[in-house]
């Protein structure tokens, strides 16, 4: 089964609210997009957006440059049935974050609470980062949200990953600033906990661009 096909399965079988990552809001990401976001015509990727409410909740804030992209189109037209004629407002994007097209240097902010802890071969995870190193503009930022090292070590049948902010750094490399780590204890709908580890990046222009970005810090 493809990737694709085995998370088209996931949620024609699971209710939005039922899945193990679902929160009616996602406050943590919410607060670091908003602290990295200029204003609201900032260009912003939420990568994996699956069923998740970000999407609605950037919306009703006055974002109106959101892309949404996930893996599954299924997933994809449960959240545009549920904004109605707000989809309009969004861009959306079917297809595999480790090899589909995405415009050059043109995302403010990227952010990720769903694909990145799925991403096993170290060959993925490579293309990943190339991938938000060739469309993230110099000075843009980067948001992930991954398994923590308490966290499952598996999620949806499949093996995860898990991270601490040191080990997300050392994964994303020199092009990438740590600005801000953080923690979540998220509750899943059956009531048990996850551990979540957040982290804010910038990605360092190069060049004499770099020493006024990094004063201006």
């Amino acid at each position: 089964m493809s990737t694709s096909d085995h998370w088209d399965a996931v949620y024609r079988r699971t209710a939005p609210d039922a899945v193990s990552w679902y929160r009616p809001h996602l406050e943590v990401s919410l607060e670091l997009i908003k602290r990295a976001a200029n204003d609201s015509s900032a260009a912003i990727l939420d990568v994996g957006g699956g069923e998740s409410t970000l999407v609605d909740d950037l919306v009703a804030l006055g974002f109106g440059n959101v892309t949404v992209l996930d893996i599954s189109a299924i997933a994809l037209d449960v959240i545009k049935v549920r904004l109605g004629n707000l989809a309009e407002r969004v861009r959306w994007i079917a297809g595999d974050v480790t090899v589909v097209s995405l415009p050059q240097l043109s995302v403010d902010v990227w952010h990720d609470r769903a694909v990145f802890h799925f991403l096993t071969e170290p060959e993925k995870r490579a293309a990943y980062v190339r991938n938000m190193l060739d469309c993230v503009r110099p000075g843009g930022h980067v948001i992930i949200g991954v398994f923590g090292p308490d966290g499952p070590v598996q999620c949806s049948g499949l093996p995860v990953l898990r991270y601490d902010a040191e080990a997300l750094r050392r994964e994303f490399g020199s092009s990438f600033m740590l600005l801000d780590t953080r923690e979540e204890l998220h509750l899943t709908p059956w009531g048990t906990t996850q551990q979540f580890v957040y982290c804010h990046f910038s990605v360092m222009p190069t060049g004499n661009a770099q020493n006024a970005w990094l004063a201006a810090l």
